[in-house]
């Protein structure tokens, strides 16, 4: 018996020892050099095929490590390369056809899809990569790879143009892609040996494969690739293309009667500096077409930060968002500075404009054969002017509120050994006449150690303001020179099955980066932890699970010496548990707790040097979502928590479905209830003066305590009617109301008190906010596409709301709304594509 346990356990280590070694060995393939070109039709029978390189025996990261695939499953792809760009094959079986998922979803939508992916670290960094995936139907997604503080990050919003064609069969399926050096990056050697890896997704299954075996225990995606040797003498061609767009709009703004038209024609420019560098160009953009934003009624005394939907300003800026510096949504929508100049102080707003028409944007970017990465982005934005009306002759006349401004960053990133970098990244605001400048930089690096298993981090941070800033509670110019800074810090261990980290942000009185970035408050230290720990093979009733804790503490890097006379610096502290786990079924679901202390509020008094002291907050939130692969899907979560002087309660719950009645045609629906009553909050300030514009700390300040209710319900439409063209529609209805049930004054030591005088004022808010967009989208070639597109926005805010949802979305219904049916014609040139055909046709 001792004999049998004894062989046992030597064969289940011999077993282990050779999964080990096969995990961890590095494997590497030759691409064979071709003459001829291919033709893309997702059958592999030419017969340079059969001699290609081979990428086979794949081995699983989900739901079970290491397993290498079956038989049935086997996958199989294919590496060609001639003088104009990389060939890929694959062959993927399936033992029942029934067992491939497929669904037109769109281009960069992965949605109900089996795929196959390919990922490229061209510069061989373990840092940069290009992603290429193509699903059994033969739609198209890709993706850029680069660093973050969380790991390797996918920017899918980085778009190359290249071929793919995918065939299913009664075995499986295979595809062809054709990735022509225009549509990658690499450097200069003679000899390239590029780093390699290989996915496969199997949906419904929920198996993902790898043909280089990738730990989930292990920090980081690239550094775990094969490699791809010998590639030999490429070149990319002239990388010269342009977009030419023309665009109609049809409109009618709210509030009018008349539709009215509007012609808009540019054009886009993409063109190869060398082999590593690329300039992008919009030349008078049209940005009409992007979806609504999820307008909110935001109760904060801070701005609320959307999501950037430009394509510009998405594809490609991996480089500028390091340091997180930049927000790009300052050019042109939500620039951070307005001025105004008024004849008399007593004169009345007509028309403000909130954003400014962008003239031209332009970016260089690329990376260098020895790892350096440099970026340039440069923003120029018209004028703008507001309308007044003259309090002594009523007459209008106009006054500029938003200077012509010039937005520029410059991002330096050098890539070092070990998955490790160093970055300077530098952000400019130009503005024209006396108004301020700002100019921030920052310093940043990451350093892991040779195991890939610690991790050391941080950033220095400089800005400084200089020129004249409008006041508009003094109605005067104000002449600043300030300089503030900032740095952050962190320290964790990043490989293995435990991972901590341990991290500080820190902001001075005086720094300020909101001129192009997204900055809510300075003058404030953070620090806190976060350590978790993973379980990543199946085991009786999960396939994964995962927790972690994390803590915070806050306080001023200054004390603020509020209105009492007395200082104050701490802030808050609270600390968050999170658990999540996936089934068997491929069912998903967690639990979050949270807790935080009592904590100094200084900002939702409104006024500097006041401050309002609020109890602690204890909450619960639990969810979970069924198969995801299944024809119908589901999954919602339910919040609860109580906290504050008031003894506020809530409860939010949120469902969601989505049915597939084919790989065509889907509809989805998510709805958020939230419910919250005796919240704290700012409701009013009381002048000592009526007659002031500004405030000043010994006025009184009114909180309320309120009951908030709010419901977003978001319906969406998809039906696709090839893997080129598709129909969908979004629509979204927001309510929101606050109704306070009792008023106080707040005291000088930022507790609340019965009010001296009643309070009487209205301050009821109703919002809604109601958004339709729907697209209709025809790739008619590659990189070309027509767009037409029905945009429909209704807002309002009253002090009076409805008790009734179905009454309040009547109202909303039936009041003023903007309309807009725009069409968008956009052509793909490549310079090289088309002066060959002009050569063709010239010879016959």
């Amino acid at each position: 018996m001792k004999f049998f346990k004894l062989t046992a356990i030597i064969g289940t280590c011999l077993l282990y020892s050779t999964t080990f070694a096969q995990v961890k060995e590095q494997r590497k393939l030759n691409p064979k050099r071709i003459t001829s070109s291919l033709k893309i039709d997702g059958v592999l029978d030419e017969v340079v095929w059969k001699d290609a390189a081979v990428a086979d025996k794949f081995i699983m990261l989900k739901p079970a490590p290491f397993v290498v695939e079956s038989e049935d499953n086997a996958t199989n792809i294919y590496f060609l390369y001639n003088n104009e760009g990389i060939y890929v094959g694959g062959i993927l079986k399936e033992k029942y056809k029934d067992s491939i998922a497929t669904e037109l979803i769109g281009r960069d939508g992965f949605g109900n899809n089996d795929f196959l992916g390919v990922v490229f670290d061209t510069y061989n960094d373990k840092l940069n990569g290009f992603e290429y995936f193509v699903t059994p139907l033969g739609e198209q997604m890709d993706a850029k790879v680069a660093p973050n503080n969380n790991g390797n990050s996918e920017d899918f919003s980085w778009n190359a143009v290249w071929q793919s064609a995918a065939k299913v069969n009664n075995d499986g399926w295979s595809f062809e892609m054709f990735i022509p050096y225009s549509a990658i990056r690499f450097g200069k050697k003679k000899i390239q040996d590029w780093g390699l890896n290989i996915v496969r997704k199997r949906q419904k299954s929920g198996q993902q494969s790898f043909w280089q075996s990738i730990d989930p225990n292990v920090n980081g995606f690239l550094t775990q690739e094969g490699m791809m040797l010998g590639i030999e003498d490429i070149k990319p061609p002239l990388r010269l293309q342009f977009s030419p767009y023309f665009s109609y709009y049809h409109e009618k703004p709210e509030g009018e009667k008349n539709w009215k038209g509007r012609v808009n024609g540019g054009m886009d420019v993409k063109y190869g500096i060398n082999q590593a560098f690329t300039l992008d160009m919009t030349l008078i953009p049209d940005f009409g077409q992007v979806v609504t934003d999820n307008r909110i009624l935001n109760l904060s005394p801070f701005g609320v930060q959307f999501n950037e939907n430009r394509a510009f300003f998405t594809e490609g800026t991996e480089l500028f968002g390091k340091g997180n510096l930049f927000y790009s949504r300052r050019i042109g929508l939500e620039p951070s500075y307005t001025s105004l100049n008024p004849k008399n102080s007593n004169d009345d707003i007509v028309e403000y404009p909130s954003q400014a028409k962008i003239i031209n944007a332009t970016k260089i970017s690329g990376r260098t054969q020895k790892g350096l990465g440099i970026g340039v982005l440069n923003a120029i934005t018209k004028k703008q002017f507001a309308t007044l009306t003259n309090s002594v002759t009523n007459e209008n006349y106009t006054s500029e509120n938003i200077p012509l401004t010039n937005y520029n960053i410059l991002a330096l990133n050098q890539s070092l050994k070990n998955n490790s970098s160093i970055s300077l990244v530098n952000t400019n605001v130009l503005r024209s006449g006396k108004d301020y400048d700002a100019n921030v930089t920052a310093a940043l690096f990451d350093f892991n150690d040779k195991k890939n298993t610690w991790n050391i981090g941080g950033n220095i941070s400089v800005s400084n303001l200089k020129g004249s800033k409008y006041s508009f509670d003094s109605a005067s110019y104000v002449g600043i020179n300030t300089t503030g800074y900032a740095h952050s810090i962190y320290f964790g261990k990043t490989s293995g099955r435990f991972n901590f980290n341990i991290w500080q942000d820190l902001f001075n009185a005086k720094y300020d980066k909101s001129d192009l970035g997204f900055f809510t408050n300075n003058n404030t230290m953070d620090q806190g932890f976060w350590a978790g720990y993973n379980w990543t093979k199946p085991k009786a009733w999960y396939n994964q699970m995962r927790m972690n804790v994390n803590g915070w503490y806050s306080r001023l890097v200054s004390p603020i010496d509020y209105y009492n006379g007395r200082k104050n610096m701490y802030q808050g502290a609270g600390i968050n548990y999170n658990f999540n786990a996936q089934t068997k079924k491929l069912w998903w679901f967690g639990i979050n707790a949270n807790a935080g202390l009592n904590y100094v509020d200084f900002y939702e008094p409104r006024i500097a040097g006041r401050i309002f002291r609020n109890k602690g907050r204890v909450g619960i939130n639990a969810w979970v979502e069924s198969n995801s692969a299944k024809k119908i899907s589901w999954g919602g979560n339910i919040f609860t928590g109580t906290g504050a002087v008031t003894k506020r309660t809530s409860l939010d719950v949120g469902l969601f479905g989505k049915v597939r009645f084919n790989s065509k045609f889907s509809i989805d629906h998510n709805v958020q209830l939230s419910n919250t009553n005796n919240q704290p909050g700012f409701a009013s300030i009381i002048k000592t003066n009526p007659n002031r514009r500004y405030y000043l700390p010994e006025d009184t300040v009114i909180f309320s305590k309120r009951d908030l209710r709010t419901v977003e319900n978001i319906f969406n439409i998809k039906y696709s009617f090839t893997n080129k063209m598709g129909l969908t529609f979004r629509a979204r209805h927001y309510w929101s109301k606050v109704k306070p049930t009792q008023f106080y004054e707040l005291d000088k030591n930022g507790n609340l008190q019965t009010p001296t005088n009643p309070f009487t004022k209205n301050v009821n808010q109703n919002y809604n906010f109601f958004s339709v967009d729907m697209v209709y989208t025809w790739q008619f070639a590659q990189g070309s596409f027509l767009t037409l597109a029905w945009k429909d926005v209704g807002e309002s805010f009253t002090r009076n709301f409805e008790k009734d949802y179905f009454k309040n979305f009547g109202n909303t219904l039936s009041n003023p709304q903007s309309n807009s049916l725009s069409l968008r014609v956009i052509y793909f040139i490549d310079y090289v594509t088309a002066k060959n055909k002009w050569k063709r046709k010239s010879k016959v």
